[in-house]
């Protein structure tokens, strides 16, 4: 990061102005996005809590500058309550880090809505600074592996390479079916680090093993809607085939909240379809499925 300055709850706006765009001042001000009459699952403002009370912040961040196909991402936290815009993609993550470490000092969960995968390489950073034992649990069509991508090292093709290095020691990928050369060997020399479930595989899944790595650790949860089959969501960049149907993908999250303290979440990659609103809904109801199987029971300070 070029500015270490650390935001809070409670920060200034003379210091917020200095590291923070207006958008972002508003989210650490005013919380006034999270109450508009249509905000996130359609929430009224009067069952609201004020900021301090809440146990989840919900970062819109509509970042999309690596896209490789499809585009449209930018306007997916739009889709499902808001969106800010940003700059550089490197510039841009750290923006995201100040945002997300703010909100886990304050013992918040942050939802993280993208835009692109690559907004995690940001996000995830505070989390492996507080949590030594952090795992990442995954839901993609693809590895996002490779070590860059167009001559962009932050790409949302190179998601999970820039999350890997970090010292992390478990990464579960559930529903991978496109998969590229070059990032076979990355994956060969970490396989006792990274466990890919193949969206090919799936009839044969049990949801228990696949989560059992997970157990007794704190875990964020990375979920690339095209990890869903393109039959039920064709509202993204790059659809693939062969996917993961809904209670595929929510029986793992379920199964997974049983044994693991979720410690927080980004869905990203929803490029919204103009008339095609039931992918928007998807989207809205599995953030919601998420929190609910993530602030289900009391957290537990593994």
């Amino acid at each position: 990061m070029t500015n270490k300055k650390k935001l809070s709850l409670k920060t200034s706006k003379k210091t917020l102005g200095s590291i923070a765009t207006k958008s972002q001042k508003k989210l650490f001000n005013s919380f006034d996005f999270v109450a508009q009459k249509n905000g996130f699952l359609g929430i009224e403002e009067s069952y609201l809590n004020s900021p301090q009370d809440a146990k989840v912040v919900v970062v819109p961040f509509g970042l999309e500058k690596s896209v490789s196909y499809g585009g449209g991402t930018k306007n997916g936290p739009q889709a499902i309550i808001t969106k800010i815009d940003y700059n550089s993609v490197a510039k841009s993550l750290d923006q995201l880090e100040n945002i997300t470490e703010a909100l886990i000092d304050a013992d918040k969960f942050p939802l993280i809505l993208g835009g692109e995968h690559s907004i995690t390489a940001g996000s995830i950073r505070p989390f492996v600074k507080k949590y030594p034992d952090l795992a990442i649990l995954h839901f993609d069509a693809h590895a996002d592996l490779r070590d860059g991508y167009d001559g962009e090292h932050f790409s949302h093709a190179s998601a999970l390479r820039r999350v890997m290095d970090h010292p992390i020691s478990t990464l579960i990928s559930c529903g991978i079916r496109n998969i590229s050369a070059s990032e076979i060997p990355y994956l060969e020399n970490n396989s006792k680090r990274i466990t890919i479930h193949f969206a090919k595989d799936k009839h044969e899944w049990d949801y228990k093993k696949i989560v059992a790595p997970l157990k007794g650790r704190n875990v964020f949860l990375t979920f690339d809607i095209d990890g869903f089959d393109s039959g039920i969501m064709q509202a993204t960049g790059t659809p693939e085939p062969g996917g993961l149907l809904w209670y595929d993908a929510i029986n793992i999250i379920k199964e997974a909240s049983k044994i693991c303290n979720f410690v927080g979440a980004d869905v990203v990659e929803l490029a919204p379809v103009k008339s095609l609103h039931s992918c928007d809904f998807l989207t809205a109801k599995l953030c919601y499925k998420i929190l609910s199987f993530a602030l289900a029971k009391p957290k537990k300070k593994f």
